[in-house]
């Protein structure tokens, strides 16, 4: 739709992937809470049904992940890829996700970071992202010539756990201090039962997200981290520094 004058223009769609079922909501749900609440459309991509988990059968987590995405307003798909806990970096499969950059045609992207002490398919994908990050503005693509070429506006890399937050890049904290996107959050892991019932996941994110926040001087706020530099029209959009101590 084109904007009027007196109107403000739509926001670009958020695409989320996930490794497994659970990742993104428990890695960065607070955000897309905080994304879909303001007006922008928020989809997901999980690339397992977490069939090598511990705790819960495919099909389950499958029906856990459609929930937790309806909680916070986003829809979701599932892609195969090589299966939980097997995902291998392949081109094949980054041109299969640029595919779905074409489709969606997004502004803003959310992958599992780079850092390898975590799972192995959390950093995998997130190459796998990176890649079909480049491949779906490449106009001569023979194998995406189905739909034009797309480039996003900015890659942003989340932590599913403290360990697998990189120590090299500096983050964007983003405020979910709101309650509203604190219970839609907390409702969003929590329905992840067959995970939650073993260990409490909610309390960490909810731990981790509240340190943040105090480090900003603000309640609780989520980690993001660009994989490139961000571009501002002006100092006016920089927001304030975190350093509160």
């Amino acid at each position: 739709m084109k904007p009027t004058p007196n109107s403000t223009p739509e926001p670009t769609p958020l695409l989320a992937f996930g490794a497994h079922p659970d990742d993104i909501e428990f890695g960065c749900g607070g955000v897309i809470a905080q994304e879909t609440r303001a007006g922008r459309m928020a989809h997901f991509v999980v690339c397992s049904r977490g069939e090598a988990a511990t705790h819960g059968a495919s099909a389950q987590r499958a029906a856990e992940a459609e929930k937790s995405a309806a909680l916070l307003g986003a829809t979701v798909e599932f892609i195969e890829l090589d299966g939980d806990a097997h995902l291998e970096v392949r081109v094949a499969h980054a041109v299969k996700l640029a595919g779905v950059l074409r489709r969606v045609r997004p502004g803003i992207v959310l992958a599992p970071s780079l850092v390898e002490n975590q799972h192995p398919d959390h950093p995998r994908l997130g190459q796998l992202v990176r890649d079909a990050a480049r491949l779906a503005r490449y106009g001569g693509m023979e194998e995406l010539r189905g739909s034009p070429p797309h480039p996003i506006d900015q890659l942003f890399f989340y932590a599913v756990t403290p360990e697998a937050e990189p120590a090299d890049v500096t983050p964007v904290l983003i405020d979910v201090s709101a309650p509203e996107i604190l219970a839609a959050w907390t409702s969003a892991m929590e329905a992840h039962t067959s995970q939650t019932g073993a260990r409490n996941y909610v309390e960490l994110q909810l731990t981790r997200a509240r340190l943040n926040g105090l480090r900003a001087g603000i309640g609780h706020a989520i980690p993001l981290f660009p994989n490139d530099p961000l571009v501002l029209d002006s100092l006016a959009q920089a927001g304030r520094a975190a350093r509160r101590f």
